[in-house]
C-alpha cells in the first residue's frame, strides 16, 4: 500500500495558494489541516480551500498524530522556531524561505531534524523546475564553456506597509525576500560558496533594506552580480556568461510556460524550449516527499541552505561595515 503524507498548513499566508494545489495535484500527497492563531480565521479558510481539519494555534497541528508534514510559511523569524518545533513533534517540515535568519539557527534546525529523524527542506520552488534542470545541463555539457559571471536582477514594487517585510525584527528586507533567489541559483551553478562578499543597501527609515546591490566572488574567480528592490518595476532576469556563449533566462525562479531560455552563441540566438509543470510548486512537495519516503536526496540538502544563509548574512555584514567580506 502507497504511503499518502497528510499536510498542514501552519499559517494562512497568502503564498500558500501555490502549494495547495500542489499539494492536491502530487501523488502521494493530501492536505489535511490549516493553523492560525485564531479560530475563526482557520475555520474560514479551511472553508474557502476545503480543508479537513481547522487549528485555532499552531500547537493544536503540531499535535495532531495525522499529520505527516507541516508547511511553514510564518513570516522569517519564526522560520527557525516553528520548523524545530514542528521536528521536535515528529513533522517533517517544508519550510519557506530563507530557511533561517542566521547559521546558528539552520546548525538547530539540522540538529533537530537529525535528533528526530525527519525531513527538513527550504522551499525554492526554482530548484525543481525542469528549466532549471535544462541550464544545468547547459551547462555541464559544456554548451556556454566555463561560467565566469552571473548578473541577476529581481525588483518589483512592494506597496504593503504593514507587511513583516518592511519590520527589520522580523527579518524583513529585499535581501531576504528576493535577493535568496540569485545567491541561491549561483551556488547552484558554481557548486561553492563565494570567497569575498560586497554589499551596499538602500535602507528605509525603519531600517530595512528596500533594494540591495552586491557582487560576489567565488574561488576559480568567477562572479555573481545582484540588483533586488521593493521600489523598482517588475524585473525578474538572469544571465549565465560563460567563456564559449551565455544564457539568458527570463523569469528564472517562478518559472511558467511560455518564459524563454535563450542561448547565445557564435552570433546566434536559440530559444530552448522545455516543457513546464502546469503547477509550480509541485516539484518541491514531490522532492521532499521521495526524501521523506527514502526514495532520493534532497535535491537542496540543509548543508547548501546553510552556505547560503551565510553569503547572505556576509552580504548584510558588508552594508553595515562598508567593507568587502571574506568568508
Amino acid at each position: 500500500m502507497t504511503k499518502i503524507l497528510r499536510w498542514g498548513l501552519l499559517s494562512t499566508a497568502r503564498i500558500n495558494r501555490r502549494l495547495i494545489p500542489a499539494i492536491r495535484a502530487a501523488r502521494g500527497h493530501t492536505l489535511s489541516a490549516v493553523a492560525s492563531r485564531n479560530l475563526e480565521r482557520a475555520e474560514q479558510y479551511a472553508r474557502q480551500w476545503k480543508i479537513p481539519q481547522a487549528y485555532g494555534s499552531y500547537e493544536e497541528l503540531l499535535a495532531d498524530a495525522e499529520i505527516d508534514v507541516i508547511y511553514n510559511s510564518l513570516p522569517n523569524h519564526l522560520h527557525a522556531e516553528w520548523s524545530i518545533r514542528a521536528a521536535q513533534s515528529g513533522k517533517h517540515v517544508l519550510c519557506e524561505k530563507p530557511l533561517a535568519l542566521s547559521a546558528e539557527e539552520i546548525d538547530a534546525m539540522i540538529a533537530a531534524a537529525s535528533a528526530n529523524q525527519v525531513v527538513i527542506a527550504e522551499a525554492f520552488m526554482y530548484r525543481h523546475h525542469t528549466r532549471t534542470h535544462r541550464v544545468q545541463a547547459l551547462i555541464h555539457s559544456g554548451a556556454i564553456g566555463e561560467v565566469q559571471h552571473i548578473n541577476a536582477v529581481y525588483t518589483f514594487q512592494f506597496d504593503r506597509p504593514d507587511n513583516y517585510r518592511w519590520q527589520p525584527e522580523a527579518g524583513g528586507g529585499c535581501l531576504w525576500d528576493i535577493g535568496c533567489y540569485p545567491v541561491s541559483y549561483a551556488r547552484m551553478i558554481y557548486a561553492a560558496n563565494p570567497i569575498e562578499v560586497y554589499g551596499k543597501a538602500d535602507m528605509t527609515p525603519g531600517g530595512v533594506d528596500q533594494s540591495f546591490r552586491g557582487l560576489l566572488t567565488y574561488p576559480n574567480g568567477s562572479t555573481l552580480s545582484i540588483f533586488c528592490s521593493y521600489v523598482s518595476e517588475y524585473y525578474s532576469h538572469l544571465e549565465i556568461h560563460g567563456s564559449l556563449g551565455k544564457l539568458l533566462i527570463e523569469n528564472p525562479y517562478s518559472s511558467a510556460r511560455g518564459d524563454p531560455l535563450y542561448l547565445l552563441k557564435n552570433d546566434r540566438r536559440r530559444n530552448i524550449r522545455t516543457k513546464m509543470p502546469r503547477l509550480i510548486a509541485q516539484g518541491e512537495v514531490e522532492d521532499i516527499g521521495q526524501a521523506i519516503l527514502g526514495k532520493a536526496s534532497q535535491r537542496l540538502p540543509l548543508s547548501e541552505s546553510r552556505e547560503i544563509n551565510q553569503t547572505l548574512t556576509a552580504l548584510y555584514e558588508s552594508s553595515r561595515t562598508g567593507a568587502p567580506v571574506k568568508l
